[in-house]
């Protein structure tokens, strides 16, 4: 999924360091003055296990707060469970009265909807979305709201929870047919670009790794259109929070309570090692949206 840098001392109190392949807690901080304590936040399993792999680090970068129960949810670009300053550069602000599992689904289809904004393609029915984790997730539901009826998604999960989602069929990566609107969800380039058709447009919506590369070649001879749909691209004034609301209201509106509980578990903060242990392993928690509630411990 997208990077983004912490709020640079916009925050304190991080609760993970990542690195060695093994994740630790931290022990929690008090708030400074100013700041909101962190009560929640959302696991990124792509990013998660690139840093996990890499250098001692604070990890994670999407945590939820709020200056009183009467308000909603501030979602700000920091570490997991971490207290912060609700005006930090990123931040975005929730409409009041929603769960912390749809403040979740909303930024990651936020992702989507800042993306798709810049792609040049009117028609969106049967696109194909490759990945099923958070950000295809979110990358369907944004398809659904502009109109889409049908939508295509690659995945090699068996029973993928995304499968759920109005209009959405699942088919494994060997049963795939090219499409003229495709979205890497998956951080997978290479295969999204085999999956594009002439004349078609191909977005990079998932993070790739560095060095991946596309067959240039094939682009200039079909025509292709590509499009970087990193969320922090460059965007109007305002269109970064303007995502999000207009995300939020749809899902509040239109999403079924039981496809949140499908698509998202909630576990303890105190147990995010363990947690983390399992990305890659078969154990793995079935639902793409995991949040880790740091209210108490």
């Amino acid at each position: 999924m997208p990077e983004e840098q912490p709020a640079a001392r916009r925050y304190t109190g991080a609760r993970v360091r990542v690195g060695g392949g093994r994740a630790r807690l931290v022990p929690p901080a008090a708030p400074g003055p100013g700041l909101v304590a962190g009560q929640y936040s959302v696991v990124s399993p792509g990013t998660e296990r690139r840093h996990l792999a890499g250098p001692d680090r604070e990890a994670g970068y999407m945590t939820l707060g709020r200056t009183d129960t009467s308000a909603g949810w501030v979602l700000a670009p920091v570490p997991h469970g971490a207290a912060f300053d609700p005006a930090c550069p990123g931040a975005v602000t929730a409409p009041p009265g929603m769960s912390p599992r749809l403040v979740a689904l909303a930024r990651f289809q936020q992702m989507a909807c800042l993306g798709l904004d810049r792609a040049p393609c009117a028609e969106l029915e049967d696109a194909v979305v490759m990945g099923s984790g958070p950000v295809a997730v979110g990358c369907v539901l944004e398809l659904r709201r502009r109109g889409a009826t049908r939508t295509t998604v690659v995945t090699s999960r068996r029973h993928a929870p995304i499968g759920r989602a109005p209009g959405v069929r699942c088919v494994p990566p060997d049963g795939a047919e090219r499409g003229h609107l495709v979205i890497d969800a998956a951080g997978s380039p290479a295969y999204a670009a085999s999956l594009t058709a002439a004349g078609g447009v191909l977005g990079l919506l998932g993070t790739p790794t560095p060095g991946d590369m596309l067959p240039a070649l094939e682009a200039h001879r079909g025509g292709w259109t590509v499009v970087g749909m990193h969320e922090l691209a460059p965007a109007a004034d305002g269109a970064y929070q303007s995502a999000f609301t207009t995300a939020a209201l749809w899902l509040a509106e239109h999403l079924e309570p039981a496809l949140a509980d499908a698509w998202c578990r909630t576990v303890p903060g105190v147990l995010a090692p363990e947690l983390f242990a399992l990305l890659d392993a078969p154990g793995r928690p079935v639902e793409p949206v995991l949040l880790l509630d740091w209210r108490t411990g």
